[in-house]
């Protein structure tokens, strides 16, 4: 051949390579257009799988946000009543498990139910032995979410089962829950609408996230992802960072489900990670107790040592017998279904398993969060730490702990004026003291309570709470005005005793009975108020025109005794600043009641509501008015008292 190859002409030559070339450049040509075409079709690939990723993140800020959504509504629906259930329900510790379990399951965040846990026990309304059943209930109850998200694996022809899927009955939701928002007056439509919503909201990002997802199977280095975290102290690691970042393990479990749809996540991968959320979620009440007390901190640390004893016995437990029994179920791939089952056995096994060691949890938190040597720094004020940031989010229980706290204020400033009303008949200097730490204190609610009504008032309230904090904004004023009217009694009373002054036998019964009206006027006022009686809040007006005359009577009697010589113009000065502040003081008590009365009224136009009480025309009134009148009587003048008060009077 070779030789035949040597004896060709040139020209044959020329030919033979010209078209061995064309052969060869037709083949190279058509073997560069198939790496184009690769390239090209990689390049589609890396476009379409970040617009899936975009996707996916997009699904995922609708999922958080309808379960945001849906939470708020079934929480202003829920108008403190199931927080009320919560702290009032637990002395019973299997009852607390059921207690908790509910809650969550309605409010659908078991971090919420061990936030509000928190600040019950960091007020003192609930003792830790209590937090602790409850927790445990948490846990159970949030698994209702993971069986809610399930039914969007639902997969049939049949058109019942088709109907059970979240996407094909969410927007019937959807459109009735717009309606309510937009269409609805009531308050409690509009709750059941944002629920509505937000649970359409929440499918739909679910259903999202699952399309975007499907996709991503087909990318080896998304599939690598999971299969780096076969190891289960890595996937329990995962799960742990992840629900502690989006502070939620109901979304981290619903991410996890949306991700089953790849087909990429096996039952041996899920495992761990849902293991690690569970520890994850314990996040939220860790942040939420810096800062509160000694036993906040302690029901935080019960419920991470829960979660953390739960995981750590069910995976000794499990991959021991792993190791001998080999299950070949873990190499299956999971479904939404199968994340709800693992999610749902764990937390009731757990709660099942520790339950009988709920005392032993306690111990542990106690021990591990020791009490300081000192007994100042360990005692908070009680009333001033049910003013917690984290009842905030639920207006109607934080409304519900600024009355107790208000109530519990206008009893200090009662006992002040007690105090004060004591310092007249004899004085002493520790009762005084007393009355100057009452009025600092009263000061103290004042300030901090002011600003809590103030945060509530920027959250939505009904039409009665919203008109509830009004009443008491007006009253925490009136109750530090009355407590430094306490404080000037006390001053004119420390007065007389320095300066070794003495009022006349007189002086002294009017001056009681004026003491006694005003006493009188303020239980009436106060104790109305803290039992809702509006029949006693309706005694305080006409005692209160009673106590004017009174207080005009006794500056009339005390000009005589100064005429005759029987008091000094010092003297005169001390009784004219005691009538003067006890006069007030009863003022105050009058607006008190009319606040109180007008709870159901639209607006608070206090003064103008007292004229109409005054009315002439007000026979209820005037009876009163005379009653009182007869009761609370000044001395009776002798004859010849009344022949030189007669001058005067004219």
């Amino acid at each position: 051949m070779f030789r035949e190859t040597q004896i060709l002409s040139t020209g044959d030559r020329k030919k033979f390579a010209g078209r061995f070339g064309g052969i060869f450049k037709r083949k190279l040509n058509k073997l560069t257009s198939i790496e184009n075409l690769k390239d090209c079709t990689q390049e589609k690939r890396k476009i379409m799988d970040l617009f899936n990723i975009l996707t996916m993140v997009g699904g995922l800020a609708l999922f958080l946000y309808g379960m945001d959504t849906m939470g708020a509504g079934l929480s202003r629906l829920s108008g403190g009543r199931m927080e009320r259930l919560l702290k009032r329900l637990t002395a019973n510790r299997f009852m607390a498990v059921l207690l908790g379990m509910a809650v969550t399951a309605v409010i659908q965040s078991s971090s919420a139910t061990t936030v509000m846990v928190v600040g019950f026990v960091n007020s003192g309304i609930m003792k830790l032995s209590q937090a602790v059943g409850i927790i445990m209930g948490a846990n159970i109850g949030t698994t209702v979410t993971s069986w809610l998200l399930s039914l969007t694996g639902i997969e049939s022809s049949n058109v019942f089962l088709r109907l059970a899927k979240p996407s094909s009955f969410s927007p019937v939701l959807a459109v009735i829950g717009v309606a309510f928002l937009m269409f609805s007056k009531k308050d409690k439509k509009k709750d059941v609408g944002s629920i509505l919503v937000g649970f359409s909201i929440l499918m739909f990002g679910m259903e999202t996230m699952s399309g975007a997802v499907k996709p991503l199977a087909q990318m080896e280095s998304f599939t690598s992802i999971f299969t780096m975290f076969s190891n289960p102290v890595l996937g329990m690691l995962m799960g742990a960072v992840l629900t502690a970042v989006i502070q939620s393990s109901s979304a981290s479990v619903g991410i996890l489900q949306a991700l089953c749809a790849t087909g990429a996540v096996t039952l041996g991968t899920a495992l761990p990670i849902i293991m690690g959320q569970n520890i994850g979620t314990c996040i939220t009440a860790i942040i939420s107790s810096v800062g509160a007390s000694k036993n906040a901190k302690r029901a935080a640390a019960v419920h991470l040592y829960f979660n953390v004893i739960g995981t750590v016995l069910f995976m000794t437990v499990f991959y021991t017998l792993n190791s001998f029994l080999h299950f070949e179920f873990l190499s299956g791939a999971a479904s939404p279904a199968g994340i709800a089952v693992i999610h749902s056995l764990f937390n009731i096994g757990a709660t099942l398993v520790l339950f009988p060691f709920a005392g032993g949890l306690e111990k542990l938190a106690i021990l591990t969060i020791k009490d300081r040597e000192t007994e100042e720094e360990k005692v908070v004020n009680e009333d001033f730490a049910r003013l917690d940031d984290r009842f905030l989010d639920k207006p109607g229980l934080a409304l519900e702990e600024s009355r107790i706290v208000a109530f519990n204020m206008a009893d200090q400033t009662r006992e002040a004026v007690r105090l004060s009303f004591e310092l007249m008949k004899e004085y002493d200097e520790a009762r005084a003291a007393r009355v100057a730490e009452l009025e600092n204190r009263v000061d103290r609610y004042e300030d901090l309570l002011g600003t809590y009504l103030v945060k509530i008032s920027s959250r939505e309230t009904s039409r009665r709470d919203s008109r509830g904090l009004s009443m008491l904004l007006h009253d925490i004023g009136d109750f530090e005005r009355i407590s430094d009217h306490a404080v000037n009694l006390m001053q004119a009373a420390r007065e007389m005793h320095e300066k070794k002054l003495e009022f006349s036998p007189s002086a002294r019964e009017e001056l009681a009975v004026f003491v006694q009206a005003v006493s009188d006027v303020m239980d009436y006022a106060f104790t109305s108020l803290q039992k809702e009686d509006k029949e006693m809040a309706k005694q305080v007006e006409p005692l209160e025109q009673v106590i004017d005359s009174i207080n005009k009577e006794e500056k009339q009697r005390h000009i005589r005794r100064l005429t005759q010589g029987k008091c000094t113009i010092e003297l005169g000065f001390v009784l004219s600043d005691i009538s003067t502040n006890l006069e007030r003081i009863a003022d105050h008590c009058s607006n008190v009641a009319a606040a109180f009365l007008q709870l159901d009224a639209e607006d608070f136009e206090t003064h103008e509501f007292l004229g109409e009480m005054k009315d002439e025309s007000n026979e209820e009134f005037r009876r009163a008015y005379q009653a009182m009148s007869r009761r609370y009587q000044l001395p009776e003048l002798s004859e010849g008292e009344r022949r030189k008060a007669a001058p005067l009077q004219a």
